[in-house]
């Protein structure tokens, strides 16, 4: 008999969407070292839900029974210890999912810095009336850092809305909606011309830390940076100092080194920072999406059809 395992955090709900399994199929959430152990020696899937305990590595056996890893998130970091990693079980992504829901995010913080939003509701709670010019975005540089999946659907959207758009990944090539897409060893090249720099790359050894003291002073000091890529490519006391000393002129943060950022972080009372909890993506029904992809995928894999948003191990890992 086949069994799903679900690894589910303790505070959320069950993984909905998965209505169609197949009745024979037996699924299991699991939220627990125990019962997450017994299970990686017992079932044929394992489906992570819970990206933030670090619980799959602690407790993963030396002859697991698993054939397949899908995780519900674009980034699969996480994932990438050696035993699984050098292992030939293959891992899937949630890859399409989120990228419309972050794609809107990032235009909708492109509008609120270029509209001065966050100043109206300065001035709103004060019950001043203050009068101000603020700018158009059409024909403002854009340079999205990572043109994968995400970062295509976020380059088309804001070339859509009337923004120029660069981009960086792996290696040069052309993408409908971006005036160009160089090599990640271009970026300190590029980041000169950006009026917003926008990080959708997953973290790898390759992107940790790119966004360091050299990459800011490199900006513009009028131009903004937008993370919803993950939380350790930018270092955070590095964009502080930027910050503070006006070599940037604001960001928007929807990940972090540290999550959940600590309440006494001093980002908290930064004026030209917008920041919100690892949701940029999250809409409405993303829930049962995530468990309704899956559910077509493990259906082609019980057809024994190649899987659907297989990811690159040596890729992700390195």
């Amino acid at each position: 008999m086949t069994e799903v395992l679900v690894l589910t955090a303790e505070d959320e709900p069950d993984l909905p969407g998965l209505d169609k399994v197949p009745e024979e199929i037996v699924v299991t959430h699991v939220r627990n070292e125990q019962a997450l152990r017994e299970g990686l020696t017992r079932a044929d899937v394992l489906v992570v839900t819970d990206f933030r305990s670090g619980m799959i590595e602690r407790v993963w056996p030396d002859q697991p029974s698993i054939r397949w890893v899908h995780a519900t998130s674009a980034g699969v970091d996480a994932l990438m210890f050696p035993a699984l990693a050098e292992s030939d079980i293959p891992i899937t992504n949630a890859r399409g999912i989120f990228n419309r829901g972050i794609a809107e995010y990032v235009l909708g913080a492109i509008l609120l810095f270029a509209k001065d939003t966050m100043g109206n509701l300065h001035y709103q709670r004060q019950h001043r009336w203050q009068h101000r010019e603020t700018r158009l975005i059409e024909k403002q540089r854009v340079l999205i850092v990572g043109a994968g999946s995400i970062g295509t659907t976020v380059g088309q959207l804001l070339n859509a809305a009337g923004l120029e758009v660069e981009g960086t990944a792996r290696s040069e090539r052309d993408v409908e909606g971006f005036v160009k897409v160089y090599a990640q060893s271009d970026m300190s090249e590029r980041l000169p011309h950006a009026d917003y720099v926008v990080v959708t790359a997953p973290l790898t050894p390759d992107t940790e830390g790119v966004f360091d003291q050299a990459a800011f002073k490199a900006m513009k000091p009028s131009a903004h940076l937008i993370n919803v890529g993950r939380g350790p490519i930018v270092k955070t006391q590095a964009l502080l100092d930027a910050l503070n000393a006006g070599e940037l002129a604001g960001a928007a943060l929807d990940v972090f080194e540290q999550e959940p950022l600590p309440e006494t972080h001093p980002l908290w009372d930064q004026p030209n920072v917008m920041m919100s909890a690892h949701m940029a993506g999250d809409f409405i029904g993303w829930r049962r999406a995530l468990g309704e992809q899956f559910t077509d995928n493990f259906l082609r894999w019980q057809s024994q059809k190649e899987l659907h948003n297989l990811v690159s191990k040596p890729r992700a890992g390195q």
